[in-house]
């Protein structure tokens, strides 16, 4: 959890060259949509461990946004499951560039479904049930003292336990974004809103994140070496 919080640290406060990061950022989405084409024409001439290497690749990213929205156990991973049983479904029809974005909107729809099926008390605004995430995200880093490890244990469940009060919208676009990495353009099309909207709702998440999170935080950064 620790590298979460860095990176949600870097999102609040780093100021980059944008036309460094942008440049950076086109690049790696250049090489990753090549990379997923050629998969994908492997997977079509019958090579599947092909498919084997997509599912391997997206498996940390998909199968934790999907974790996410999970109220039951085992529900992630018939969610995962599902999600690449529609895509393999629709392979070979799929002509767009973007393979990522569009397993993420078929996980999008996939939970919408899920949710809208549910018994009626549990609405799309109800609050994740009480639990611990998973151990991995509270793994201390190396080098941590033990006061440390235990605030950032305690600040890693408060981040989640954060985001489960949000809105919908705004815990969907901060997972998007903090562990699936999409860009804020993939991620308004997954929810169908426009850029300035999916920025807002990211922005408005920190925020709150930012004023629920600060004393917890401050302790953490004053615990670690």
């Amino acid at each position: 959890m620790q590298k979460r919080v860095a990176g949600i640290r870097g999102t609040i406060k780093t100021r980059s060259d944008p036309f460094v990061v942008m440049q950076a950022h086109n690049l790696e989405k250049t090489r990753m949509e090549h990379e997923d084409a050629q998969l994908l024409a492997q997977y079509r001439r019958g090579d599947t461990q092909a498919l084997e290497r997509l599912v391997a690749k997206y498996h940390q990213p998909l199968f934790g946004f999907l974790a996410r929205f999970a109220r039951q156990a085992g529900e992630a991973d018939d969610w995962f499951q599902e999600t690449w049983v529609r895509a393999i479904r629709n392979m070979n029809r799929f002509r767009q560039k973007n393979f990522r974005g569009w397993l993420f909107r078929i996980a999008h729809n996939l939970i919408i479904d899920s949710i809208r099926r549910r018994k009626p008390e549990l609405s799309l605004d109800a609050t994740a049930a009480d639990g611990a995430p998973p151990l991995r995200d509270f793994l201390p880093a190396p080098g941590l003292t033990p006061a440390a490890q235990a605030t950032g244990r305690d600040l890693g469940q408060n981040i989640v336990a954060a985001v489960s009060q949000l809105p919908p919208e705004q815990q969907e676009v901060f997972w998007l974004r903090m562990e699936a990495n999409l860009p804020f353009r993939e991620i308004a099309r997954i929810q169908r809103c426009s850029i300035n909207t999916a920025l807002a709702r990211m922005q408005y998440a920190l925020t709150q994140l930012r004023t629920q999170l600060a004393p917890i935080y401050r302790e953490w950064q004053e615990n670690s070496p």
